[in-house]
């Protein structure tokens, strides 16, 4: 009999940030360069906007495997992997979806999303690299499934020098730091400053919650104009390929760290103190402010039971 092929180790990463700030143009660009080092990539969004895949396709919007599944199971059939998994230049890359406002729960949604994955073979896959982009600023249940249910190895946090989105960033490392100290095993692989314009709160973020920053990418308008255009800039060859082939040679081989989450004082510390309101007082209300009139006297709800009788 002929030798076994070696099994292929998948590091599954998670990318978390702050609605907007950019992880899915970091996460396209990084799997597409990765996909150009000769790595075997799938990409899942896992953000109910679905927004990852399409600036990966070039604005083009591929069919969730949420959406895919009810559609199927009306029908009376099941769900495929050419149904939502799709390719461009060796990136493999999928959306999750989620429901419309008002009509369900985005983190179910991931959970369900999940269990079709698991369904569809997913840990038996073999890919080098499986990257998954979440939300941070939803704090339930489904978007912190890899966290808590040691679904990956490791996470990549993407903030700016701004206290939102360095809040997002400290609310899952500690996260990270909550379900490491229960047994779990993912860590901080470190931090993507994105839209840096030099004033250096995240970094000084990262030096206090000691993690790695893994590059830095800049305010640049050119950056800001293709990313809006649904372009990918991280190629062998533009201008900001080595950019990226640097964020993907730090992303494989940062190790995952335990961090040490901020507490708020802490995080309000690395700005200025007009900038995050640190000398604002506050003043306690008191009744009689809330409302403009004399309050009257009315009458009890309560019910009066006579225990003489």
């Amino acid at each position: 009999m002929g030798a076994e092929q070696p099994q292929r180790e998948t590091q599954i990463i998670a990318i978390y940030g702050k609605g907007g700030i950019g992880k899915s143009f970091t996460l396209s660009n990084l799997s597409y360069m990765m996909a150009q080092q000769g790595k075997k990539v799938l990409l899942i969004g896992c953000d109910p906007k679905s927004d990852t895949t399409s600036l990966l396709f070039g604005g083009r919007a591929t069919p969730t495997i949420i959406d895919t599944s009810s559609r199927k199971k009306a029908a009376g059939e099941s769900v495929s992997i050419s149904d939502v998994c799709f390719k461009r230049d060796g990136v493999f890359a999928m959306e999750l979806g989620g429901p419309e406002v008002g009509r369900g729960c985005g983190g179910r949604g991931i959970i369900h999303g999940f269990e079709i994955l698991e369904n569809l073979g997913f840990h038996d896959w073999d890919f080098d690299y499986v990257l998954l982009d979440f939300l941070g600023d939803v704090v339930c249940g489904g978007f912190g499934l890899p966290i808590a249910r040691d679904l990956c190895q490791k996470v990549i946090l993407v903030g700016a020098n701004d206290l939102q989105s360095l809040y997002v960033a400290n609310n899952v490392c500690s996260a990270v730091d909550y379900f490491r100290r229960l047994g779990g095993h993912v860590g901080v692989a470190g931090l993507v400053v994105n839209k840096d314009d030099g004033t250096g709160e995240a970094q000084a973020f990262a030096e206090s919650a000691q993690i790695p920053v893994l590059s830095s990418i800049p305010a640049d308008e050119e950056i800001r104009r293709k990313s809006a255009n649904y372009e990918i800039v991280g190629y062998p060859g533009g201008d900001w390929g080595p950019l990226f082939d640097q964020l993907a040679k730090n992303v494989a081989d940062a190790p995952p760290v335990m961090p040490n989450p901020l507490d708020h004082e802490e995080l309000l510390g690395l700005f200025k103190s007009e900038d995050v309101g640190r000398d604002i007082e506050l003043i306690p209300a008191q009744p009689e402010d809330m409302c403009t009139h004399s309050a009257g006297e009315k009458p009890s709800l309560e019910i009066v039971y006579d225990e003489d009788r």
